[in-house]
């Protein structure tokens, strides 16, 4: 089963963001309450390049899974600890191409935009955290597994436990880039 595992929002900038019963989602805005709401990019390295270009980054999500693997390495992460809003299990979040679309609940819709590209800010959570959530394919291609960023197509109330079904976009598929 595809399901919500936690749910988290921060009001400030900073990279661990505390678990909430529900976070409340706003088309074309992102997670209310959160520092990366808003239809302008929010994200303060992104904001000097550029304020007024869009936000692909408006709800954060990483797979449950990337955790256990962390946990065979040594690290210790729990839901929220890498500043994603949505904690999900039993999808592979990173093999999704991009613009599908995510159905929470009843309601909410997401549209995945990118791969997030991990910061070094989580080397403060755990040091070394930020190279563990990098890889290298065989081909020797950069691999980044800190989630993916999604676009709010509808909003609505989102809670651990909830169900996600994924919608494939049709037509021809592109893999999932950093934004």
């Amino acid at each position: 089963m595809i399901e919500i595992i936690a749910v988290s929002r921060k009001a400030l900038h900073g990279i661990a963001k505390p678990n909430a019963e529900t976070i409340r989602l706003v088309a074309a805005h992102g997670v209310e309450g959160d520092v990366h709401f808003g239809v302008t990019v929010q994200h303060r390295s992104r904001v000097m390049q550029n304020p007024d270009q869009p936000n692909l980054r408006q709800v954060h999500l990483i797979h449950a899974e990337l955790f256990d693997e962390l946990a065979v390495r040594g690290f210790r992460v729990a839901p929220g600890d890498m500043g994603e809003n949505i904690t999900t299990r039993g999808v592979n979040l990173l093999a999704l191409p991009e613009g599908t679309e995510l159905v929470i609940g009843n309601k909410a819709r997401l549209q995945i935009t990118g791969l997030r590209n991990p910061c070094k800010q989580l080397n403060g959570h755990a040091p070394g955290l930020m190279n563990a959530v990098l890889g290298k394919d065989a081909d020797g291609n950069l691999i980044r597994k800190a989630g993916v960023m999604a676009l709010v197509l509808e909003g609505g109330e989102v809670r651990a436990g909830d169900a996600i079904m994924v919608h494939l976009p049709e037509g021809e598929q592109r893999a999932l880039a950093p934004v």
